[in-house]
């Protein structure tokens, strides 16, 4: 039986990302970390905007079993972020239109408005190169980033945002921000 005050967490937050619509039909992410080797994320089965207990999967990093094969496929990315940054409590993969659109034509996000410079400061837009493999290189190379960058955000060129932190309306607030700012920055490109 998993943690019910945790469950109402994520799915709370869960739904707000996907009215936000940063999470789309069976498109995102969203975990919760329970121990030191363990965590629980939405099934790849999920609609993200009404998740459950039953859509939950409590994995084990230490001991593979069949329920890695239930779990979202972003699994291994948010395994890697667990394994590699103790403090991260909660990740998600979304993807917010303005900052994925914002990402495919710029190296990085300068926020103009007053929450975005004051919250974020600067955002680093990562290039995976090749698409390709990218899936397979994605868990290492996203933990390596979070390991040599101080920021809880990470925003790929046209695959989305990666997030983490210990606070899960913190990281809900952070991915609203990135997106406004760059809704912003291109609503006022056309003025």
């Amino acid at each position: 039986m998993m943690d019910k005050h945790l469950i109402e967490e994520i799915q709370h937050v869960s739904l707000s990302l996907f009215h936000k619509n940063f999470f789309s039909l069976y498109h995102g992410s969203i975990s919760a970390r329970v121990s030191t080797s363990s965590f629980i994320i939405n099934s790849k089965d999920t609609i993200l905007d009404e998740i459950t207990e039953d859509s939950l999967v409590k994995l084990d990093c230490q001991k593979r079993d069949y329920r890695w094969n239930l779990a979202n496929s972003d699994v291994h990315i948010h395994e890697h972020i667990y394994e590699s940054i103790p403090n991260a409590k909660y990740i998600s993969y979304t993807m917010p239109p303005y900052a994925t659109a914002f990402s495919l034509k710029h190296g990085k996000v300068l926020p103009a408005d007053f929450y975005g410079k004051t919250v974020l400061g600067e955002v680093i837009v990562y290039d995976p190169k090749n698409i390709d493999d990218w899936l397979d290189r994605a868990p290492y190379e996203v933990s390596r980033f979070f390991q040599k960058h101080d920021t809880h955000l990470l925003l790929i060129k046209g695959f989305g945002l990666i997030s983490y932190d210990r606070d899960i309306i913190e990281m809900a607030k952070k991915i609203s921000i990135l997106e406004n700012s760059c809704r912003l920055l291109a609503l006022s490109a056309n003025l």
